[in-house]
């Protein structure tokens, strides 16, 4: 390399040819294969028929319905909103009610918890939540089931099975009924016809008694009284009379609109009442055959929109007064704490006494849906009535409003000046003289109202003499002391016939409803003969008579 190095026009980098030399052998142009083979892959799908793809199958238009998280509104007046044939939806007093062919009356999703106030908007379309006449349905690769070919007995209260059939339920009979009476059967029955006769007082113990402490019940939530319920009552009553219906949350504000409810929808009558639960009766000629029947609601239908329960101005009140009576509520106590899946049955009348005293009333809410305390607000504004200001930190607070008047105002027990007292206080003023009414007039409700049932049940008395001597003080105290005893010791008189054979009588009208029950049952046993009892032993053979002798001789 040194050598090479040292010669002269020598270049160690230069380029390479720009053509290769000839090739005098063809051998030197072959190349091995490969070790492996490069394999073959068919061509993907895609790349296949990319113009033909085929279409996706387009969805049924029953599935394309808008969901509850989308934002559909649409304003609504009175009337009907949406029909099909005799199959209409409509807006009147009672919210949003379906009419169906044939029906007896219009269904709604809930019968007793529909507020009063017409709705404004839809938050859906128009949709009947019932099953249309003819169910046409997409394909979802099953055949309809077949019709089973066993054929299952049908059993009723009138045709009940026979004791002893295996896998059979029992199915209750018609009653109670008196002795020697038999239930009526019809298909086309009237209410009264099914209830049949009043039950009596015994009747009704003997028929509530097995449900007090029994769990088979219907829970009514804050819905309410819903169109299914009415199923689920009536197979309640073909296994029992009685159908136990246990009340809780939001319809117990107002539990007298639920019994009307439950009586005008199902047909049945209410016997039993205690707090917020309802024992319904089925009547004594029911019959589960021949019971009116309901289609089922498929699911629950949206709740519409209604007018805002909170305004900015309320009705009554300036921008500025709303405001200043909303900051003085966040320091108000509320008068009492609501609790969850409670009963409130003495909400209203607490309201109504805490208006006696304070404008303002607040209602603790704490763990309560907002849709819940909402919903007592609404009931509320029309039971009291009175104003909603806020449902801030859930809490309910009213105002009573300007056209409210006090129950009390025409109370008995508000004391009336004498004569005497007018001639003394002549020389007053008359703003003195109101000054001193009103402070004699003010009392607490509950005192009152005490005050007042004593007054009605003849255990107080009013003095309208207020300058009374301890002397004449003493005589009204005992005179009113034996007026008291005669009317709280006061029973009815049993008139028997006296010994001129006169017979006094008292008329079936006038006879007291204690007795109007009673059956003359015992007409075998008590004659009515003249006859004298002949004592049982001898004279002086009692227990008693060997006491007396024992102390006549230590006397002695």
């Amino acid at each position: 390399m040194a050598i090479v190095a040292s010669l002269p026009d020598v270049n160690l980098f230069s380029s390479l040819p720009s053509s290769p030399p000839p090739s005098d052998s063809p051998s030197r142009s072959f190349r091995p294969p490969p070790p492996i083979p490069i394999p073959k892959y068919s061509p993907s799908r895609r790349n296949r028929n990319p113009r033909t793809e085929p279409k996706p199958p387009q969805p049924n238009p029953a599935l394309k319905l808008p969901h509850r998280r989308t934002r559909y509104y649409k304003p609504v007046k009175e009337g009907v909103i949406s029909s099909d044939g005799e199959r209409t939806i409509l807006i009147g007093e009672s919210g949003v009610s379906y009419q169906l062919p044939g029906a007896p009356f219009e269904f709604q999703f809930s019968y007793s918890e529909t507020p009063k106030a017409k709705p404004v908007g839809i938050r859906e379309p128009a949709f009947m939540p019932f099953a249309p006449p003819t169910m046409p349905r997409p394909w979802t690769g099953k055949a309809p089931l077949k019709k089973a070919k066993k054929k299952v007995p049908l059993f009723d209260s009138f045709d009940p099975p026979p004791e002893g059939k295996a896998g059979v339920k029992y199915v209750e009979m018609p009653g109670p009924f008196p002795f020697g009476r038999y239930p009526k059967e019809g298909m086309m029955m009237t209410r009264e016809e099914v209830l049949g006769e009043p039950l009596k007082k015994w009747e009704k113990g003997m028929l509530v008694k097995p449900h007090m402490h029994d769990n088979r019940q219907v829970n009514l939530g804050r819905d309410g009284f819903t169109h299914n319920m009415l199923e689920l009552i009536h197979s309640h009553w073909k296994r029992r009379r009685v159908c136990k219906v246990r009340c809780k949350g939001v319809p117990t504000v107002d539990m007298d609109n639920v019994c009307r409810v439950l009586e005008e929808k199902t047909g049945g009558e209410i016997i039993h009442r205690v707090g917020g639960v309802v024992y319904l009766f089925r009547g004594r000629n029911y019959n589960y055959r021949t019971r009116p029947q309901y289609p089922l609601m498929l699911w629950k239908p949206a709740a519409p929109v209604y007018p805002k329960l909170i305004q900015e101005v309320p009705e009554g009140l300036t921008k500025d007064e709303a405001h200043e009576f909303r900051v003085k509520g966040k320091s108000l106590k509320p008068i009492c704490k609501l609790s969850k899946n409670g009963v409130y049955v003495s909400l209203v009348k607490d309201v109504r006494d805490a208006f006696e005293l304070s404008p303002l009333v607040k209602v603790d809410c704490p763990g309560l849906e907002p849709s819940d305390y909402k919903k007592i607000g609404a009931k509320l504004k029309e039971l009291v009535p009175c104003v909603l200001l806020s449902f801030d930190d859930e809490q309910i607070l009213m105002w009573r409003g300007r056209d409210w008047k006090s129950r009390f105002l025409d109370n008995p027990l508000t004391p009336i000046p004498s004569e005497t007292n007018i001639a003394d206080d002549a020389d007053k003023t008359i703003e003195e003289q109101t000054v001193s009414d009103q402070n004699t007039v003010i009392s607490s409700p509950k005192m009152i109202s005490l005050w007042k049932r004593a007054v009605e049940s003849s255990k107080a008395v009013i003095l309208e003499e207020l300058d009374l001597t301890p002397d004449v003080l003493l005589e009204k105290v005992e005179e009113f002391e034996g007026t008291s005893q005669a009317a709280e010791h006061t029973f009815t008189a049993l008139v028997l016939p006296g010994n001129d054979g006169a017979e006094d009588y008292v008329d079936d009208e006038d006879r007291p409803e204690e007795y109007s029950d009673i059956d003359d049952d015992f007409d075998d046993e008590c004659s009515d003969d003249d006859e004298s009892f002949e004592p049982v032993g001898q004279e002086g053979s009692l227990p008693v008579d060997k006491i007396v002798r024992k102390l006549r001789e230590k006397l002695k």
